[in-house]
């Protein structure tokens, strides 16, 4: 392969925790690593794909429809990216991260045989004969096969695009999860805990809505000082990084048992989940980062950056002499930062260039993440 660095045409493809959308961002990505944003869509899963991905985090699809969704997914993030191809023409390739089904990152062990594992479906061929384009996935199971963790991979972008900005980069998606960039220490990074999935979760059980708007259902209710210290008590909360989550261990089995203790009115149960998102992120940089570096700024991206309530507690639970901020102070879009992320991933994974962080995820060197189909 030709390893002399050009501008590329990628669109990037991310599906994370919540299932709301398939981001479709295509980027120019440049040889300095830069990633120009050209146009993004958020393309909606139909109804019934959207119900089997939630019927497999419960564990309750067969084996028939697993591999039947894996090709299903495959044609969703084909349509979206041909929304994006019809309007600027193909790219030079499509990076898909996939959609996670399953990631279980222990160090567990089976007659000597390492049950640490991880899975992304939206089978890559579909895309590629649905699209004509080269299409680079599955990103996380080389970090996992290095003994990594598969995850968080954004911090690779996060380590480029903030160098040297004393800044903690946090995500709030289903999951939340942080990069630290710093001049003076390694850049790590990890997950910080639940985002919006148990948010999310009580939204749809008490109010039908996908998720809670603007903040509007956290606004009208009060916070259970009393729920939110118990569930704050978590010990993932308290877990040395590096370390990762997901909806395997904030489950819906994990969500009722918590419900048990929680307020009445359905309003404080959705204000207390939004402050327990809120002040455990801000635990989590007393606990693991601040005692490492001196930060500046926090830089807020993903659906939590849409929710007035989620940062106005940021901002209470913060030092005063931190900046909250958003991605859109750097030029970069708050909604598609994932997508654009990946987009620089493929651009490494096809120029061979190591596109992994061994502090964020634990693996035990970098190594070019990425398998290619054309």
């Amino acid at each position: 392969m030709n390893n002399t660095l050009e501008i590329k045409k990628v669109i990037g493809l991310m599906s994370g925790t919540s299932c709301d959308s398939i981001d479709t961002a295509y980027c120019k990505v440049y040889p300095d690593l830069r990633v120009e944003l050209v146009k993004g869509v958020n393309y909606p899963y139909p109804d019934n794909v959207r119900s089997m991905i939630f019927k497999a985090f419960r564990g309750e699809i067969s084996i028939k429809e697993l591999c039947q969704l894996n090709f299903l997914i495959g044609e969703c993030f084909a349509l979206a990216s041909n929304v994006l191809i019809k309007e600027f023409g193909k790219p030079d390739f499509i990076s898909s991260h996939g959609q996670t089904v399953y990631h279980y990152p222990f160090d567990e062990n089976s007659d000597n045989l390492s049950l640490k594992s991880t899975l992304q479906i939206g089978e890559s061929s579909v895309i590629q004969a649905k699209t004509g384009c080269t299409v680079i996935s599955n990103f996380r199971e080389k970090d996992i096969a290095y003994g990594g963790e598969g995850a968080p991979l954004v911090c690779f972008a996060d380590s480029i695009w903030f160098k040297n900005s004393n800044t903690l980069v946090q995500n709030i998606g289903g999951i939340a999860n942080v990069t630290v960039v710093a001049d003076n220490i390694e850049t790590f990074g990890f997950d910080t805990g639940c985002g919006n999935i148990m948010i999310d979760y009580c939204a749809n059980k008490f109010f039908n809505q996908k998720f809670d708007k603007d903040g509007l259902i956290a606004n009208s209710g009060k916070i259970s000082k009393d729920w939110l210290e118990y569930l704050l008590k978590d010990e993932y909360y308290f877990k040395k990084p590096p370390k990762t989550t997901g909806r395997e261990y904030f489950s819906p089995e994990y969500i009722e048992r918590a419900l048990k203790f929680a307020p009445e009115k359905p309003e404080d149960i959705i204000a207390t989940l939004t402050a327990l998102t809120a002040k455990s992120i801000v635990l989590s940089y007393e606990r693991f980062i601040f005692n490492k570096t001196k930060i500046k700024n926090v830089v807020i991206g993903g659906g939590g950056a849409y929710n007035p309530v989620m940062m106005r507690l940021l901002r209470e639970y913060l030092p005063e002499n931190i900046n909250l901020k958003t991605h859109e102070d750097y030029n970069i879009s708050n909604n598609y930062k994932e997508a654009m992320a990946f987009a620089l991933l493929g651009y490494c994974t096809y120029y061979d260039i190591p596109n992994n962080v061994p502090s964020c995820t634990g693996a035990s060197k970098a190594v070019v993440l990425g398998k290619i189909t054309k």
